[in-house]
């Protein structure tokens, strides 16, 4: 069963892979560029589609995977994110006898010395658990205050055997990863390997119930003076390392729309007070709650209010078992960036990257700040309907301009902000499904000032560092123009240009290309001449025209 998995896993995402290479790269360059692409959104939902049956199949780290794909609707097309987007609900759950027996192992006992009125059906199916409705008996729960009565609780209980389907399906991730780790752009970019072992961390934490408490106790401690934020309490006395038992609290999902209109809730102010959160949690905390997907957000109606003509709700936090740290040097880059987004200052969020290791070494820092700059004219402000809805001319201005830049991008992934990217895409989604007039410009704005007030212990520091940076320009100026005289008596001074490098760049690869495809070509013919002819040596031909075809796509890949 674990092998037939294995192989299934692989076959499944290297008939993909082919597939990929086949109508984006082969198709292309044979002149069937306008097919490919006009065949592309159906292909991508059957791709999206194919996956997300595998996936319901398959459960396991599949659908986390899932999971990060259908809320990346600011990345991925369209009709791959709708059609993962079941992915939330439609996992198939265990039968309750299965369930039974991972209990009663636990804690060696029979369920119902344990708990009364134990749900079968369960409320929830995911991936690695599932969770059921049940009560706890009043001495059993002596430790809390409602003690005089059954506790109703949410038992999550693990799914059987999930260590050894975890282990398997991370086994065969691996081999997909290596295999995407030979694509240079790609390597380049991203240490494939250290990614997946940082994902397969955070996995086997997660199977840990254990730890996933002590995460919600953590978090509930962090946001104690935030009324408006509620964590469910762990009932230690039925926890163990598979089996977690949480207060039950009946709340409504974040992504029922019509649920929280009807209840009488702003949407607009939910996505508000979700993003509010997580810059807590990250610019404060240094803590977060690293798997933001609808169903582990809840919005908790409050009894309404004379005094406020909105209606009071709490917004629930619920799954700790994905968590993320933000070490002090990272905390500082994103602190940079959200100062330097909030007030439209390119050059320092280039700083900001070069904090978080985000550029490559060979970087052009002066294009990226110049481009920076123009995206803030053009872009900052912009709803997510606006940026959806954004001129196509718009846009291709500002590729022609900078097209070099697009064409090099010269980002790099670090392992150690995985989970942060995983979980910050999610709520991107979230956000603009709440609201499709979210604005995310606006909205860390008043976030960036409050970091400036109390940025390096006040305005006088602040002051006394731009003063440094100006006089360190200063004391340059000198050398920089000395340097730039003599570039111009050699007669070596350079005009950079974005558009013009980008077209000697295109001339460049055209000519390299060149003679691999005349080489093909005649390969080609020579063999299907031969192969009417009934001649041997066609094989042979058709062979030569295959690696020269191969060596072509190589060097356009470079």
């Amino acid at each position: 069963m674990i092998q037939w998995r294995y192989r299934r896993i692989l076959w499944f995402f290297a008939r993909m892979m082919i597939s990929v290479i086949a109508w984006d790269i082969i198709l292309p360059h044979l002149g069937f560029r306008r097919w490919a692409r006009h065949t592309r959104p159906e292909r991508y939902r059957r791709w999206a589609a194919a996956f997300r049956g595998l996936a319901i199949d398959m459960g396991g780290v599949l659908i986390k995977v899932g999971q990060f794909l259908s809320s990346r609707l600011d990345v991925l097309p369209r009709e791959i994110t709708n059609e993962l987007s079941g992915l939330q609900d439609e996992v198939r759950p265990e039968p309750f006898a299965a369930i039974r027996s991972v209990i009663e192992a636990e804690f060696n006992a029979p369920v119902d010395t344990l708990f009364s009125n134990f749900q079968e059906a369960p409320l929830a199916s995911a991936s690695i658990g599932q969770v059921h409705q049940a009560c706890i008996l009043p001495r059993s729960s002596e430790e809390h205050s409602l003690s005089k009565e059954n506790l109703c609780v949410i038992v999550k209980v693990q799914r059987p055997d999930i260590p050894r389907v975890v282990q398997t399906d991370l086994a065969a991730l691996r081999i997909v990863s290596s295999w995407i780790d030979r694509y240079p752009p790609v390597r380049k970019h991203a240490n494939i390997p250290r990614l997946m072992e940082e994902f397969s961390r955070s996995l086997y934490e997660e199977i840990d119930y254990l730890h996933e408490g002590k995460n919600a106790e953590t978090f509930a401690a962090n946001f104690k003076d935030r009324p408006g934020v509620r964590v469910p309490y762990v009932v230690w006395s039925h926890t163990t390392r598979r089996v977690l038992s949480l207060e039950y609290i009946e709340a409504i999902k974040i992504t029922d729309y019509a649920a929280i209109d009807a209840a009488g809730i702003d949407r607009s102010l939910v996505a508000e007070r979700l993003l509010d959160t997580y810059l807590k949690q990250i610019f404060e905390d240094r803590f977060f709650h690293a798997d933001p997907h609808p169903g582990n957000l809840f919005v908790l109606p409050l009894p309404p209010s004379t005094e406020d003509e909105n209606r009071p709700w709490k917004l629930v936090f619920v799954d700790f078992g994905m968590t993320g740290k933000i070490t002090p040097r990272l905390q500082q880059g994103l602190r940079e960036a959200v100062i330097a987004i909030g007030t439209q200052d390119a050059a320092r969020l280039i700083h900001a990257y070069q904090m978080m290791d985000f550029l490559l070494p060979q970087a052009d820092i002066e294009l990226l700040e110049r481009a920076s700059s123009r995206a803030f004219e053009r872009f900052w402000g912009k709803s997510t309907t606006e940026m959806v809805n954004l001129h196509r001319e718009e846009a291709s201005a500002f590729v022609q301009e900078f097209g070099e830049l697009i064409y090099e991008m010269p980002f790099q992934v670090p392992e150690n902000i995985i989970l942060l990217g995983r979980c910050l895409g999610i709520l991107s989604g979230m956000c603009s499904g709440l609201n499709p007039d979210f604005n995310i410009w606006t909205s860390i704005a008043p976030y960036a000032r409050k970091l400036i007030e109390t940025d390096s212990g006040g305005g006088a520091q602040a002051v006394i560092r731009e003063a440094l940076n100006t006089l360190q320009l200063l004391i340059s100026l000198p050398r920089k123009t000395e340097t730039l005289l003599k570039r111009i008596e050699q007669g070596k001074l350079e005009v950079r240009s974005p558009e013009l490098n980008l077209r000697l760049s295109r001339l460049e690869r055209s000519q390299r290309r060149l003679a691999p495809a005349l080489m093909f070509t005649a390969f080609l013919l020579g063999g299907v001449q031969l192969f009417l002819a009934n001649n041997l040596p066609a094989t042979f031909l058709f062979g030569i025209a295959a690696a020269t075809a191969l060596i072509w796509l190589l060097l356009e890949s470079r």
